[in-house]
């Protein structure tokens, strides 16, 4: 569908509900335990079809060169792997904070991976662009599969799990975490023991494994802990800096964000069993065909 008009494909977020290491590759590569809850927090990504095969991104991000760009990436790996001569103009409206560990440029870039599959017709199916997407980043492929997942492997061995409802207040305190190097301190656990989805389920003993390593090196994300814990069980997602409580009700929720400190962001989210992305595509298809 070359000929077609721009389009608008929404990118969410994710929270880690738990992250436990439980080993290394002897690649260096670290064996993971998580579960992946989609969240209402969106990017989106704006596409539009060229004919000459050019990738172009009219709206980089701030200190992110254009051969770094998550969703150039995405789309040449996409160019690559189908033999596709089609091109695009990418634009992004960032909404989710950039080193917060709520996935947002790997959602992008898995929105540019299904997205485009779409309008330039290259037919790969999920599993396939998700291949694609694991060569951009660990947590890309769950994006691709457009569901709230159990994940074990380094994060792309994926299992749908069905969650309860609920209303998230993401607080974000203002500072970028580098994973590479939350993932390379010496004193981080890689030996938790393995647990199961039933334990998962009964809310027993799990927690998130780098969250220690961060607290220590970031007094900010320690002190946004301290001050969400106050209101709710709290957890660090990914290697942070953003945190996160779960409530029943919205009306709850909303109340918390209402008296986060000034210093501080915080947003409410509902939880997802399917991505908006995967609605977007049933929108799309079903246009391409009027």
């Amino acid at each position: 569908m070359i000929a077609g008009e721009p389009s608008v494909w929404p990118a969410p977020a994710k929270l880690n509900l738990f992250l436990h290491v439980v080993g290394r590759r002897a690649d260096g590569y670290h064996l993971l335990q998580t579960v992946f809850q989609i969240v209402d927090l969106l990017d989106t990504v704006n596409l539009a079809p060229r004919p000459d095969g050019e990738i172009r991104r009219l709206d980089g991000l701030p200190g992110v060169a254009f051969e770094d760009d998550l969703c150039v990436r995405a789309a040449r790996a996409l160019q690559q792997a189908s033999g596709c001569q089609f091109g695009a103009d990418i634009g992004l409206d960032k909404r989710i904070p950039i080193g917060g560990g709520l996935g947002g440029g790997s959602s992008d870039a898995a929105t540019v991976l299904v997205a485009l599959n779409e309008i330039w017709e290259t037919g790969l199916n999920c599993v396939e662009l998700a291949a694609i997407g694991l060569q951009l980043g660990a947590d890309v492929p769950v994006f691709v599969h457009m569901r709230s997942a159990w994940a074990e492997g380094v994060g792309n061995d994926l299992q749908p799990v069905e969650l309860p409802q609920k209303w998230f207040v993401i607080v974000h305190p203002g500072v970028h975490v580098a994973t590479p190097q939350v993932f390379a301190a010496p004193e981080l656990t890689r030996n938790t023991p393995p647990t199961t989805i039933a334990r998962f389920l009964s809310n027993d003993s799990l927690h998130n494994d780098l969250e220690p390593v961060v607290r220590a090196r970031h007094r900010e994300v320690d002190a946004a802990l301290r001050w969400l814990s106050s209101h709710a069980p709290a957890r660090m997602t990914g290697s942070g800096s953003c945190v996160f409580a779960a409530f029943a009700e919205r009306a709850l929720a909303d109340a918390v964000a209402a008296d986060c400190p000034e210093a501080w962001r915080a947003v409410v989210a509902r939880g997802l069993a399917q991505s908006p992305l995967a609605d977007a595509v049933s929108v799309f298809r079903a246009r391409r065909t009027c």
